[in-house]
């Protein structure tokens, strides 16, 4: 009996720097202009029990090149923030962002502009998987560590796991998009 050998898939991980903002004043120092584009998450606390409700902890907007990983119960000044997602001309694309978005109104309002779910592009494209982890793999043949996703996003420390992971949950949102977007060629 033959048996085809395992062909190890490639894990992507996030590539870049990643910055753990944790108050006001580094969120302050963060100069968002002149991007004008980011993968869009956020994680919050997993709630195992009926009734449980928890803030969002976590807002993860990645480029190629940074990671900016806020974690948002030390914040009280959003105004940066509030600039990123009302501008319609920067784009802030992740994946089942209806829910991240109306989290995120209950710790800041804002009007959100500039936002694409990559799910719907996917759909409209005739992609059978619309989670991130079933994307990447059907799109990038590569796979996506989805590990540390249920784990505790408002301990007082993040392990270097979980930092990598949210920050390619992010990033790899924007990576999708580029990729889906990309024309097929008629040659």
């Amino acid at each position: 009996m033959d048996q085809k050998p395992q062909v190890r898939k490639e894990i992507l991980q996030y590539p870049g720097e990643i910055r753990l903002i944790t108050n006001n004043e580094e969120l302050a120092q963060v100069d968002f202009a002149g991007i004008s584009a980011f993968g869009f998450d956020t994680e919050t606390k997993p709630a195992y029990k009926k009734g449980d409700d928890f803030k969002t902890a976590l807002l993860q907007l990645a480029t190629d090149s940074v990671a900016y990983l806020i974690r948002l119960h030390p914040i009280t000044h959003f105004d940066s923030l509030r600039q990123v997602f009302e501008n319609p001309e920067v784009l802030k694309v992740g994946a089942a962002i209806s829910h991240d978005l109306k989290q995120l109104q209950r710790i800041f309002p804002f009007q959100h502009r500039g936002f694409i779910d990559v799910q719907k592009i996917a759909k409209e494209k005739g992609l059978k998987n619309l989670g991130l982890k079933k994307m990447t793999e059907e799109i990038f043949n590569a796979h996506l560590n989805k590990g540390p996703k249920m784990t505790n996003w408002e301990n007082k420390t993040l392990t270097d796991d979980q930092l990598l992971y949210a920050a390619t949950d992010a990033w790899i949102g924007l990576k999708l998009y580029r990729e889906l977007k990309k024309e097929k060629s008629t040659d």
